[in-house]
């Protein structure tokens, strides 16, 4: 499977350390350590987390080619204060590189060569005018590629015209049972339950599928006409930053795999409860130590 993903790359900065992140790039790096083909589309600052930020790309194995170097502006970070059950508060702080992410014609041209299944994005990115644009330029120059839009939606850093929009561009949208709720109040819709809830917007906006997390709760998964629920498993939860995402990469793993829709969603509501038993987003693991979680 070939991916290109559009996002922030930024430091999450815990009280004990800082590692690296962005909602996208999370995906991005969980996508490659599956063993899929992903160039990821950002920037960092010409400065020392920039180039702290290339040096873990590259240990991660994702190629840093279409990840512009920004004078004058600093590499992304966020605050991230942790509760007491693991769930993170965050604080973004902006304007940052990752804002003025560009491609060149050129660029353009040999990504739509290299033919990527797969456009992810999310909605924090897409809070600037610059990176709206450009993902509009990639959904033009890669007609081939489903999109994936991840919602996470983030205090300050989304508006329902924005939502619309990049639901509107979506063949598959993933969400969580909190966001499910406020884009209906948002929309002024009737609240109804997570099933009817992604069957009448899949129908609407014409998605593939909807695929609704529930943390520790698992997951719930309508696809063409198709819904099941997904439990999860009970790990000791060190933070949940990334796990969203890793679940995300699982989700189109399984989909690249051509599983079955249980299976899918088994799967990556394995890897999604692996990460968040580790620190970071993007924690080093094997994809065989998710086939050994249990539920007690």
């Amino acid at each position: 499977m070939k991916i290109a993903a559009i996002g922030e790359i930024l430091w999450d900065v815990f009280p004990d350390g800082e590692h690296l992140g962005g909602a996208v790039f999370n995906l991005a790096a969980h996508a490659r350590r599956l063993g899929h083909e992903v160039f990821f589309i950002s920037a960092v600052g010409e400065d020392a987390r920039g180039k702290a930020a290339l040096a873990r790309m590259a240990e991660l194995g994702l190629a840093a080619r279409f990840v512009r170097r920004v004078a004058g502006q600093a590499t992304g970070t966020v605050s991230v204060r942790l509760d007491a059950t693991g769930q993170p508060d965050f604080t973004i702080h902006r304007p940052a590189a990752y804002d003025y992410a560009d491609l060149s014609e050129e660029d353009l041209a040999e990504l739509a060569a290299w033919r990527p299944g797969w456009l992810c994005f999310g909605t924090l990115h897409q809070m600037h005018p610059a990176a709206r644009a450009l993902t509009g330029k990639l959904i033009e120059a890669l007609p081939g590629a489903r999109r994936f839009y991840d919602v996470n939606l983030r205090k300050q850093s989304y508006t329902p015209e924005l939502v619309l929009e990049l639901m509107s561009v979506a063949n598959i949208v993933k969400l969580n049972d909190t966001e499910a709720v406020q884009i209906q109040r948002m929309f002024g819709r009737p609240l109804l339950d997570a099933a009817a809830f992604a069957r009448s917007f899949a129908v609407e906006f014409g998605w593939e599928a909807v695929v609704i997390t529930r943390g520790a709760q698992g997951c719930a998964v309508w696809r063409q006409g198709e819904w099941i629920e997904a439990p999860g498993y009970p790990v000791a939860v060190v933070d949940t930053v990334g796990a969203g995402d890793a679940f995300a990469a699982a989700f189109l793993h399984g989909l690249a795999e051509g599983w079955e829709l249980a299976k899918i969603a088994d799967f990556a509501n394995r890897v999604g409860a692996l990460i968040a038993s580790r620190a970071g987003a993007v924690p080093h693991w094997q994809p065989e130590e998710c086939w050994a979680l249990e539920r007690s």
